[in-house]
């Protein structure tokens, strides 16, 4: 017996963003591979236009905010993220969680409670939870209460695409780089690599929304430690951009303190990339024990752990073939049906 399964896209209006990529590769995936038990309903953010992939299936359906959630037919809906205007309370929803991002971005206790209390309530109406990262998971059971029902840790899988012919930045001239990427606000904690910058040769290519005041504060400190022309903002940058960055710097450089797994690690990793994080959150998960870390952002030690890890990485026969190793671990095929088979065991829950 089929089941009729409707699958949020919403955060497809911004692509770009982790919650828009997780939503296009997971999309496109479960497509490819669904075995037709499942029968898939996907709901577009309004004005959206899919890709052919998607139009080719009859499997569309077009959705302003609640307005398409209540087709009858549908069996079980797969609410892609914590907080997606998507949530029917008439059909049996499996909810995604990605981070709990705001117990950190929210300094207020009134904002953290509110924002928990909205996110226990969609916890407490799920047929089923997934979460993205064994640590999103444990912090979650940390701070909410989660009822006995089916839940899963599935990670996300790798969204660089390396089949695009990689293209170089306008702005960037011909020196040696280290690399990262995210939206520019407090929580990446990219202040924290000007140091890095002053005490190197490198320069600093920082690609993302750089639109917060943030990244002003970055550049007031860049200016200030003399190192200003080699911290570069490239803002938001295409896809062949993307792959030419990963493809040609020297390291990934991730400082972030609040992640709810780190796709841009997986990114850098596939390609065989020294990469050095953050030893909070998600991110020893992710790195495993091929990343380098820093325990704090104190300058020397920041220094430390760069010199020391940039030399081992030189002088490692291998080391870049066992980080593409570890990444392809991280794949969009094995997530999506990771899903289609939890979609499955929900749905033989709730009969």
């Amino acid at each position: 017996m089929k089941v009729n399964v409707g699958v949020d896209l919403e955060r497809l209006r911004s692509p770009n963003s982790g919650l828009g990529q997780f939503c296009k590769f997971l999309a496109e995936n479960l497509q490819k591979i669904n075995q037709k038990n499942i029968d898939l309903h996907f709901y577009f953010p309004k004005n959206f236009i899919p890709s052919s992939l998607f139009l080719n299936q009859n499997t569309v359906n077009f959705s302003d905010k609640l307005l398409g959630v209540r087709n009858k037919s549908l069996q079980l809906f797969h609410c892609t993220h914590q907080d997606s205007h998507l949530f029917p309370k008439n059909i049996p929803t499996i909810l995604t969680i990605h981070d709990l991002n705001f117990l950190e971005k929210y300094s207020g206790k009134l904002k953290k409670k509110n924002k928990l209390q909205a996110l226990q309530k969609r916890v407490k109406n799920a047929s089923g939870i997934t979460f993205i990262s064994h640590y999103t998971q444990a912090l979650a059971k940390e701070h909410l209460d989660i009822p006995d029902i089916p839940s899963k840790v599935i990670y996300n899988g790798n969204c660089l695409n390396t089949a695009i012919e990689p293209v170089k930045p306008a702005s960037i001239g011909d020196v040696d780089f280290i690399f990262t990427i995210g939206i520019v606000n407090p929580k990446k904690n990219f202040h924290t690599l000007v140091s890095l910058v002053k005490n190197t040769k490198y320069q600093l290519l920082i690609a993302g929304n750089d639109s917060h005041e943030y990244a002003s504060k970055i550049k007031h400190l860049a200016n200030e430690m003399g190192v200003s022309e080699r911290v570069i903002f490239l803002g938001q940058v295409t896809d062949a951009q993307k792959h030419w960055c990963y493809l040609n710097c020297k390291a990934f450089v991730f400082p972030s303190l609040a992640e709810g797994f780190g796709l841009p690690v997986i990114e850098a990793m596939s390609l065989g990339k020294p990469v050095f994080l953050s030893n909070r959150t998600s991110l020893p998960e992710v790195g495993g024990e091929l990343a380098y870390y820093w325990n704090n952002f104190e300058a020397n030690h920041m220094l430390e752990v760069f010199e020391q890890g940039m030399n081992d990485f030189q002088n490692s026969d291998g080391k870049s073939d066992e980080l593409k190793k570890r990444a392809e671990k991280f794949n969009w095929q094995k997530t999506a049906q990771d899903y289609l088979n939890f979609y499955t065991e929900v749905y033989h829950t709730i009969l």
